[in-house]
């Protein structure tokens, strides 16, 4: 567990992080290019794990959404978001994309 959701044995990695790249359509070798230091029996765990807690894991990662909008609509935009939304002003006056 990671932040009390699932991840695959002795990483960060979310179970989730692999299920949407599967669902997104890479391959099992491209999410391990995406995250080099898992192996093929990881992602096919992940993605089982994934396919057998489906329901619960969906879930969470929609509670995790809304919390997200929330706090955005809050508090308005992080400090990345900020930076590159001012990157962005910048780089438009300057006439640079």
């Amino acid at each position: 567990m990671c932040g009390g959701k699932p991840c695959i044995a002795g990483t960060r990695i979310r179970v989730w992080d692999v299920a949407v790249l599967a669902q997104a359509g890479y391959s099992p070798d491209e999410v391990i290019e995406q995250f080099p230091h898992l192996g093929l029996s990881d992602v096919y765990a992940a993605l089982s794990y994934y396919y057998d807690n489906r329901e619960s894991i969906d879930e969470q990662a929609a509670a995790d959404d809304e919390l997200a909008k929330t706090l955005h609509a809050k508090f308005g935009p992080g400090p990345l978001e900020q930076k590159i939304g001012d990157a962005a002003k910048e780089a438009g006056r300057d006439g640079h994309r």
